[in-house]
Protein backbone atom coordinates (compact mmCIF):
# COMPACT_ATOMS: atom_id res chain seq x y z
CA UNK A 1 0.00 0.00 0.00
CA UNK A 2 2.79 2.25 0.51
CA UNK A 3 4.43 2.04 -2.68
CA UNK A 4 0.99 2.68 -4.52
CA UNK A 5 0.63 5.88 -2.12
CA UNK A 6 4.12 7.00 -2.11
CA UNK A 7 6.01 6.23 -4.79
CA UNK A 8 5.26 8.13 -8.42
CA UNK A 9 2.32 6.54 -10.39
CA UNK A 10 2.94 7.95 -13.65
CA UNK A 11 5.68 9.62 -15.44
CA UNK A 12 4.01 13.06 -14.22
CA UNK A 13 4.07 12.39 -10.54
CA UNK A 14 8.03 10.61 -11.48
CA UNK A 15 8.79 14.34 -12.85
CA UNK A 16 7.64 15.99 -9.95
CA UNK A 17 9.09 13.29 -7.72
CA UNK A 18 12.53 13.31 -9.51
CA UNK A 19 12.05 17.33 -9.44
CA UNK A 20 11.59 17.82 -5.51
CA UNK A 21 14.48 15.47 -4.70
CA UNK A 22 16.62 16.65 -7.39
CA UNK A 23 16.34 20.25 -6.80
CA UNK A 24 16.64 19.59 -2.97
CA UNK A 25 20.00 17.42 -3.31
CA UNK A 26 21.53 19.78 -5.66
CA UNK A 27 20.56 22.45 -3.43
CA UNK A 28 22.09 20.66 -0.21
CA UNK A 29 24.87 18.44 -1.71
CA UNK A 30 26.83 20.42 -3.63
CA UNK A 31 27.61 23.26 -1.01
CA UNK A 32 28.27 21.02 1.60
CA UNK A 33 30.61 19.50 -0.74
CA UNK A 34 32.07 21.90 -2.05
CA UNK A 35 32.40 23.85 1.55
CA UNK A 36 34.01 21.11 3.33
CA UNK A 37 36.19 21.00 0.36
CA UNK A 38 37.55 24.84 0.10
CA UNK A 39 35.79 26.18 3.43
CA UNK A 40 32.73 27.27 4.91
CA UNK A 41 32.18 31.41 3.40
CA UNK A 42 30.22 33.34 1.68
CA UNK A 43 32.14 32.97 -0.96
CA UNK A 44 32.39 29.25 -1.70
CA UNK A 45 28.83 29.44 -1.25
CA UNK A 46 28.69 32.06 -3.95
CA UNK A 47 30.73 29.94 -6.58
CA UNK A 48 28.37 27.26 -5.77
CA UNK A 49 25.44 29.48 -6.48
CA UNK A 50 26.71 30.02 -9.82
CA UNK A 51 27.05 26.30 -11.31
CA UNK A 52 24.13 24.41 -9.48
CA UNK A 53 21.75 25.29 -12.67
CA UNK A 54 24.56 23.76 -15.24
CA UNK A 55 24.97 20.95 -12.02
CA UNK A 56 21.46 20.28 -11.59
CA UNK A 57 20.82 19.52 -15.41
CA UNK A 58 23.92 17.12 -15.10
CA UNK A 59 22.38 15.35 -12.22
CA UNK A 60 18.97 15.05 -14.16
CA UNK A 61 20.73 13.49 -16.82
CA UNK A 62 22.33 11.05 -14.72
CA UNK A 63 19.82 9.86 -12.74
CA UNK A 64 18.09 8.68 -15.82
CA UNK A 65 21.09 7.10 -17.11
CA UNK A 66 22.09 5.52 -13.95
CA UNK A 67 17.79 4.61 -12.82
CA UNK A 68 18.15 1.40 -14.60
CA UNK A 69 21.21 -0.34 -13.46
CA UNK A 70 20.34 1.13 -9.49
CA UNK A 71 17.02 -0.36 -9.98
CA UNK A 72 18.90 -3.41 -11.26
CA UNK A 73 21.44 -3.17 -8.41
CA UNK A 74 18.61 -3.03 -5.90
CA UNK A 75 17.20 -6.15 -7.74
CA UNK A 76 19.79 -8.16 -6.59
CA UNK A 77 19.83 -6.87 -2.93
CA UNK A 78 15.97 -6.73 -2.08
CA UNK A 79 13.69 -9.70 -1.45
CA UNK A 80 10.25 -9.51 -2.43
CA UNK A 81 8.76 -9.81 1.09
CA UNK A 82 11.37 -6.38 1.99
CA UNK A 83 9.27 -3.42 3.48
CA UNK A 84 8.51 -0.92 2.12
CA UNK A 85 11.12 0.94 3.94
CA UNK A 86 14.18 -1.05 3.74
CA UNK A 87 13.02 -1.20 -0.20
CA UNK A 88 13.23 2.53 -0.86
CA UNK A 89 16.59 2.76 1.12
CA UNK A 90 18.27 0.18 -0.47
CA UNK A 91 16.59 1.70 -3.56
CA UNK A 92 18.31 5.11 -2.47
CA UNK A 93 21.34 3.40 -1.60
CA UNK A 94 21.97 1.91 -4.54
CA UNK A 95 21.34 5.56 -6.74
CA UNK A 96 23.68 7.26 -4.64
CA UNK A 97 26.23 4.93 -4.95
CA UNK A 98 26.39 4.88 -8.66
CA UNK A 99 25.33 9.02 -8.93
CA UNK A 100 28.35 9.30 -5.61
CA UNK A 101 31.00 8.00 -8.65
CA UNK A 102 30.02 9.60 -11.31
CA UNK A 103 29.36 13.13 -9.54
CA UNK A 104 32.74 12.97 -7.13
CA UNK A 105 34.72 13.69 -10.86
CA UNK A 106 32.17 15.45 -12.92
CA UNK A 107 30.74 17.80 -10.29
CA UNK A 108 34.71 18.92 -9.84
CA UNK A 109 35.02 19.40 -13.40
CA UNK A 110 31.89 21.65 -13.44
CA UNK A 111 32.69 23.60 -10.47
CA UNK A 112 36.14 24.13 -11.34
CA UNK A 113 35.30 24.65 -15.09
CA UNK A 114 37.60 22.53 -16.61
CA UNK A 115 38.64 18.73 -17.56
CA UNK A 116 41.54 17.79 -15.63
CA UNK A 117 42.66 14.61 -14.00
CA UNK A 118 42.80 15.90 -10.19
CA UNK A 119 39.30 14.25 -9.38
CA UNK A 120 40.12 11.18 -10.53
CA UNK A 121 43.71 11.20 -8.97
CA UNK A 122 41.94 12.29 -5.26
CA UNK A 123 38.86 10.17 -6.45
CA UNK A 124 39.44 7.25 -3.07
CA UNK A 125 39.54 10.18 -1.08
CA UNK A 126 37.20 12.64 -1.97
CA UNK A 127 34.92 10.16 -2.70
CA UNK A 128 33.50 8.13 0.41
CA UNK A 129 32.95 11.60 2.26
CA UNK A 130 31.16 12.82 -0.76
CA UNK A 131 28.68 9.06 -0.98
CA UNK A 132 28.20 9.65 3.13
CA UNK A 133 26.92 13.38 2.59
CA UNK A 134 24.85 12.37 -0.26
CA UNK A 135 23.39 9.38 1.19
CA UNK A 136 22.03 11.14 4.11
CA UNK A 137 20.62 13.96 2.60
CA UNK A 138 18.80 11.26 -0.39
CA UNK A 139 17.38 9.50 2.59
CA UNK A 140 17.12 11.74 5.50
CA UNK A 141 15.68 15.03 3.75
CA UNK A 142 15.33 14.93 -0.10
CA UNK A 143 13.49 11.64 -0.88
CA UNK A 144 11.01 11.84 2.71
CA UNK A 145 9.95 15.35 1.04
CA UNK A 146 9.08 13.99 -2.25
CA UNK A 147 7.26 11.01 -0.57
CA UNK A 148 5.72 13.57 1.29
CA UNK A 149 4.01 15.16 -1.49
CA UNK A 150 3.14 12.07 -3.23
CA UNK A 151 1.40 10.88 -0.43
CA UNK A 152 -0.57 14.47 -0.26
CA UNK A 153 -0.60 14.16 -4.06
CA UNK A 154 -2.22 10.89 -4.25
CA UNK A 155 -4.08 11.38 -1.00
CA UNK A 156 -6.40 14.31 -3.28
CA UNK A 157 -6.67 12.01 -6.24
CA UNK A 158 -7.95 9.28 -4.48
CA UNK A 159 -10.24 11.71 -2.81
CA UNK A 160 -11.58 13.03 -5.97
CA UNK A 161 -11.96 9.46 -7.29
CA UNK A 162 -14.33 8.73 -4.60
CA UNK A 163 -16.13 11.77 -4.71
CA UNK A 164 -16.76 11.34 -8.52
CA UNK A 165 -18.28 7.34 -7.71
CA UNK A 166 -20.30 8.73 -5.15
CA UNK A 167 -21.70 11.31 -7.30
CA UNK A 168 -21.59 8.83 -10.15
CA UNK A 169 -23.52 6.03 -8.30
CA UNK A 170 -26.64 8.63 -7.36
Amino acid sequence: MEFHRKLPRNRLEFALFMAIVSILSVNIIAPLITCFEFGFSLGTYGNVLRVLPVLWLVVIALVLLTHKPAEWLSAKIVSKGDSFRATVKINALCAVFLLSILLTVIGAWIGSGRLSMEPILGFFHKWPRNFAIALFVEIGIAQPAARFVMLKVHGLIDEKARKQELLGED
